[in-house]
C-alpha cells in the first residue's frame, strides 16, 4: 500500500490548501445512539468520498472485532481519500489498525496519548517520560505500517506548552508525518487557541516538514471558531464531523469550516478542495443512519439556513440575493434533490438512482427488501423525491435483510376524552401474533401493544419525528432509540401515515437488538482525542 504524502509532500500541499480530516466514523460515533453498522459506515464513507474529503477517520479497529472489520471494509471501498484508523501509543492497538487499514490505497494510522498534568496522573497513572517513550514506539510502529502516521496529544489545551513541544519533536524525529493538537474537552477559546498554535509551530524543531492540525470540541460552543483560529495560527489541517457529531456537545462541524473559509477568503486566503454540493446529501445521509435530527437553525444543513420570514429581507432577496445572503444554497447542495421515480419505475432504475446517491446494494435481497418498499410507496405518494428513497434505505441493510419482527397491521383508536387504544400486529417469522394496548397517546399505544409480543425489556431513550419532503402527503420519518443491557441502538422508519412509520421504527430498533449493530458503545472503554 502507498500513503497519500511523504512528510515533505505533506507539508508542501499544507501550504496550498486546507487538508479535511472527516472523524464522523469515528469521533462522531461516540455520540449516544450513534454508533453505525458496517453498512452504514460503508455508505457515509462512499459520500464522503464523493464530497472530496481528504482523511476518512473509519474507525478505532482495537475496539471490537466489528470494529476492525468496518475499518477494513471502508479501507476496501475507498478509493480517492485516506482512510484512517485511530489507535492508543500501545502496540496492540497500533497492530490492530494497521491490519486494517493495509487494503487502503492511501492509509493512515492515526495514534494518540494524553499530555495534560491530570490526564497523565488521574487515568494514565504514567510519569512524562513514559508517556514521551509511548508517543515515540507508538509512531515508529506505526511507520512500518505506512509513512502516513499522525500523532495527537490527548487534552492538548490543558498540557503544559513546554511538555507539548517536547513530545511534538520526538513524534516528529520518530517519523510523524502530521501532528494533532486538540482541544479534547472544548476548553479553549478562539484568541488563545490560535496563538497557541503558532507558538508550537514556532517552537517546534522539524516543524515545517509536517502538517500541523487541530481537533476541537464545541462544549463552549466555540469548536468551529477554535478550528478557524488554528488555521490562522498555522494549522493545514483541521478534524472535524458531517453536522457537528460526536460526544457531548460534538465537534467542530465540517460543513461550517468548509464555507467560513470558503466565504471568508479575504480573511483565510487559503480554501479547501471539498465539493461543497456534497454537503446537504452527506449532512442527511448522516442524520438518517444516525437518528440526530439537524436542528431547523443550523447554519449552512438546516431546514432554515436560506429561508427568509421577515418582509425586509425577503424584499432585499427579491431585488438582490446578495442583500441577505452570503452563500448560494446551490453551491452547498440545496434544491438539487430532484423529483426522481414513480410507480411505473422498475428495480434497475430503482438500483441505479440510489447507486447515484452513494447507496449501492449488497445482495439480491436487500435490494428486493427496498424495492418493495419503494412500491409500496410509490401507491400511496405520487410524487417520489431522493429524500424518499434514502429514507427507505435507512430501514435496509446487511443485518435486518433476515428481520425477526415485522409489522403486519395496525390500527388505533383515538378520542377527545378517551384513552386512546392500538391494535398491533406482527409476523414473527412467518407466525403473526396480535395485541391490544392502550396508551397516553396513539404512539404509546403502539409501542406497548409491540412489548406485549416481544417482551424486549428495552428502555425508550429518544422518539423523533422529521419530514422527509414537503407537501400534505410527505413522508414521515421517526427515529426510535431504546437501551438494553449498555446496548443502544437505533431504529428507522418512515411511512405517510406517523403512527405506521413510529410502529416500523420501534420494530427496526428491535430487529437491531438482536443483531451485530447491538454492539455496545463503541468506544466506551476508551478514552479518544
Amino acid at each position: 500500500m502507498t500513503a497519500t504524502h511523504t512528510a515533505r509532500d505533506a507539508a508542501s500541499a499544507a501550504t496550498e490548501r486546507v487538508i479535511i480530516f472527516d472523524t464522523t466514523l469515528r469521533d462522531g460515533e461516540q455520540s449516544p445512539g450513534a454508533a453505525m453498522t458496517q453498512d452504514a459506515k460503508l455508505r457515509v464513507a462512499r459520500q464522503l468520498e464523493r464530497l472530496r474529503v481528504d482523511v476518512i477517520e473509519a474507525g478505532f479497529a482495537a475496539a471490537s472485532p466489528g470494529d476492525f472489520k468496518a475499518v477494513e471494509a471502508v479501507a476496501k471501498a475507498i478509493i480517492d481519500s485516506t482512510v484512517c484508523s485511530l489507535a492508543r501509543a500501545n502496540a496492540g492497538d497500533v497492530h490492530k489498525a494497521g491490519e486494517a487499514i493495509k487494503p487502503a490505497r492511501h492509509g493512515r494510522i492515526h495514534t494518540f496519548i494524553a499530555t495534560s498534568p491530570i490526564h497523565m496522573e488521574k487515568k494514565l497513572r504514567m510519569a512524562p517520560d513514559q508517556v514521551v517513550e509511548s508517543a515515540i514506539g507508538a509512531v515508529k510502529l506505526a511507520r512500518e505500517y505506512t509513512d502516513d502516521v499522525e500523532f495527537s496529544a490527548e487534552d492538548a489545551v490543558r498540557s503544559e506548552m513546554d511538555f507539548l513541544v517536547r513530545i511534538f519533536t520526538a513524534a516528529i524525529e520518530a517519523g510523524a508525518t502530521t501532528i494533532n493538537v486538540p482541544d479534547t474537552v472544548g476548553y479553549s477559546v478562539p484568541e488563545q487557541w490560535g496563538t497557541r498554535m503558532a507558538e508550537l509551530i514556532r517552537r517546534v524543531p522539524g516543524a515545517d516538514r509536517v502538517v500541523w492540525s487541530t481537533h476541537c470540541h464545541n462544549d463552549l460552543g466555540m469548536a468551529v471558531a477554535n478550528s478557524l483560529a488554528a488555521v490562522r495560527g498555522g494549522a493545514r489541517q483541521v478534524e472535524c464531523t458531517i453536522n457537528g457529531l460526536g460526544e457531548r456537545a460534538g465537534n467542530a462541524s465540517l460543513e461550517e469550516v468548509v464555507m467560513a473559509l470558503r466565504t471568508r477568503r479575504d480573511v483565510f486566503s487559503i480554501d479547501t478542495r471539498i465539493d461543497a454540493t456534497q454537503i446537504v446529501p452527506a449532512s442527511r445521509l448522516v442524520s438518517s443512519i444516525t437518528g440526530y435530527v439537524v436542528q431547523p437553525n443550523k447554519a449552512v444543513v438546516g431546514a432554515n439556513a436560506f429561508a427568509h420570514e421577515s418582509g425586509i429581507h425577503q424584499d432585499g432577496v427579491l431585488k438582490n440575493r446578495e442583500t441577505y445572503e452570503i452563500m448560494r444554497a446551490q453551491d452547498v447542495g440545496w434544491d438539487t434533490n430532484r423529483l426522481t421515480l414513480g410507480k411505473l419505475s422498475g428495480r434497475n432504475a430503482f438500483r441505479a438512482r440510489l447507486a447515484e446517491l452513494g447507496h449501492v446494494f449488497t445482495s439480491d435481497a436487500e435490494l428486493a427488501q427496498a424495492f418493495a418498499r419503494f412500491k409500496d410507496l410509490a401507491d400511496k405518494k405520487h410524487e417520489i423525491y431522493d429524500e424518499d428513497l434514502l429514507a427507505l434505505v435507512a430501514q435496509t441493510g446487511d443485518e435486518v435483510v433476515q428481520e425477526h419482527f415485522k409489522l403486519a397491521r395496525l390500527g388505533t383508536v383515538t378520542s377527545t376524552g378517551s384513552k386512546p387504544s392500538a391494535v398491533v400486529a406482527i409476523d414473527m417469522k412467518g407466525r403473526e401474533v396480535e395485541a391490544v394496548a392502550e396508551g397516553n397517546g396513539a404512539v404509546d399505544a403502539v409501542f406497548l401493544a409491540i412489548e406485549k409480543l416481544v417482551e424486549s425489556g428495552a428502555q425508550l431513550i429518544l422518539y423523533a419525528v422529521n419530514n422527509i419532503t414537503a407537501g400534505a402527503d410527505a413522508q414521515g420519518e421517526v427515529t426510535v432509540r431504546l437501551s438494553r443491557d449498555g446496548h443502544v441502538v437505533n431504529g428507522n422508519g418512515a411511512d405517510t401515515d406517523i403512527l405506521v412509520a413510529s410502529a416500523k421504527a420501534y420494530i427496526n430498533a428491535l430487529n437491531h437488538l438482536g443483531t451485530a449493530a447491538s454492539r455496545k458503545h463503541p468506544q466506551a472503554f476508551l478514552a479518544t482525542p
